[in-house]
């Protein structure tokens, strides 16, 4: 199974309330968010691991190049339009085979992250399992629409009397995704809630997986946050 990390933004609001380093390089526990991602993919069974960063994001870049892991890093250096387009860059190395996507602010419970990569292993009933969590602090999250047996029916901006959770930017897709990808790319849209709808309208069975918490790394106060959150999970730790 191979895995992929998003981390082409350009930490706009962390930079705004003076965090002086890279979203991809910012520490949780003392370690850098890029290093926690990589560290559980490996522990999950990645068969490769590929990152997608911006051009101007060079001190990411020369951290990941010195990087030392036990399976390929494929690298790719591209400003884009937005996450379904860095999905698009990243795409080539995900054909042929089941994979996972996230974004490297994405702070999840490594203990949970383990029984989602399991449950989609488990089952090829469906296209996708895609992440989801009811704890809400996004300011602009994606309302994910499911059914009582927790298929996906939709998803809004706005929240619906079916929507109670959110997406959790973790997402588990069979190669079947990625030929809708290549439809909604020629069309132009470039977020990631498009390419989610887009798979929707397609008829491909999505299949909520609940996560208790997920956190997002979008301000300086959500550093705090995520901290509390694994110290208080007491998976806080450098292994």
């Amino acid at each position: 199974m191979n895995f992929a990390i998003i981390a082409a933004g350009e930490g706009s609001r962390l930079a705004a309330g003076g965090i002086n380093v890279p979203k991809p390089l910012v520490q949780l526990c003392g370690v850098p968010l890029i290093d926690r991602l990589t560290d559980i993919l490996v522990k999950n069974g990645a068969s490769s691991i590929s990152v997608i960063v911006n051009e101007q994001n060079t001190k990411t870049v020369t951290h990941l190049q010195g990087k030392s892991l036990p399976v390929p890093l494929n690298l790719v250096i591209k400003t884009t339009s937005g996450s379904m387009h860095s999905l698009y860059e990243l795409s080539p190395f995900l054909k042929g085979a089941d994979f996972c996507l996230m974004t490297v602010d994405t702070v999840f419970c490594k203990n949970d992250f383990a029984d989602y990569i399991a449950d989609f292993r488990r089952s090829t009933k469906y296209d996708g399992l895609m992440a989801v969590t009811d704890f809400i602090d996004d300011e602009s999250p994606l309302y994910a629409g499911v059914d009582d047996h927790l298929n996906i029916t939709g998803y809004y901006d706005v929240p619906q009397d079916d929507s109670r959770y959110i997406s959790g930017g973790i997402y588990c897709l069979r190669n079947t995704a990625l030929n809708v990808l290549e439809k909604v790319m020629k069309q132009g849209m470039t977020r990631m809630r498009d390419f989610q709808r887009q798979m929707v309208a397609a008829g491909l069975k999505l299949k909520a997986f609940p996560f208790p918490k997920i956190v997002d790394i979008d301000h300086p106060e959500d550093i705090k946050t995520a901290e509390e959150f694994l110290y208080n999970s007491s998976i806080c730790n450098k292994t």
